[in-house]
């Protein structure tokens, strides 16, 4: 699968990208990651990429040169199942479109900033628009991290153990039970004795149990 991520600030994404399961995702050939850099196609002396907004206000606008000759670079190359545009009034991102965007062959992610993009690249190009929550980042950038990273883990072979990521929360519209490791005491904190009962099937209906309580207490939107 392969993710083509258009910026203007390309050193933001070098670290989320070459640690733990999307760096070994990448080194499997599970995932490739290209990172475009807008500036390189700005036909501006200086290589500008924001400019006023017509009819005024406050802000700048990402003008829609750049942008739409970065886009058309990679259309030359290939054909993207999406090309996603990350911003504050986009779907809300979840674990179902995470799923989704899992079974793809090729994403292109549009990282805005300031005001956001000209809006004729949003109408000519943009085929999705997803928001990672109610609250606005100074760019998009990281926000794609955020989208890469919880499509790329749920790749079959991104994670040693497949069934780990099948029990994330969210996967069912429920919250994961609580978790424990060893010791089984520390500092007069136990372990719940089901857990260390060895009973498959009791352990199984008491995390369903708990991952159903703590649903109901902390998100029963999802129930």
């Amino acid at each position: 699968m392969r993710f083509d991520i258009l910026t203007v600030h390309p050193e933001l994404l070098e670290s989320p990208f070459n640690y733990s399961i999307i760096k070994r995702a990448v080194e499997k050939g599970i995932a490739e990651i290209g990172i475009l850099n807008i500036r390189d196609f700005s036909k501006d002396k200086h290589k500008k990429t924001d400019d006023y907004a017509f009819g005024g206000g406050a802000g700048m606008v990402m003008t829609i040169q750049p942008i739409a000759d970065a886009v058309e670079h990679l259309l030359e190359q290939r054909n993207y199942d999406e090309i996603i545009y990350l911003t504050p009034d986009g779907i809300q991102f979840n674990q179902g479109i995470a799923n989704n965007l899992s079974t793809k062959r090729n994403l292109m992610l549009i990282c805005g900033h300031y005001k956001g993009i000209d809006q004729r690249i949003r109408d000519k190009y943009v085929s999705m628009e997803i928001s990672i929550g109610d609250y606005v980042l100074t760019g998009g950038e990281l926000a794609a991290a955020v989208v890469v990273d919880s499509v790329v883990r749920i790749i079959p072979g991104a994670i040693s153990d497949e069934t780990s990521a099948l029990s994330d929360s969210f996967q069912d519209n429920l919250l994961s039970a609580p978790v424990y490791s060893r010791p089984s005491e520390f500092k007069g904190m136990k372990v719940p004795e089901i857990l260390l009962s060895g009973n498959t099937a009791a352990i199984e209906k008491w995390r369903m149990e708990e991952s159903l309580r703590r649903t109901k207490e902390r998100r029963p939107d999802l129930l």
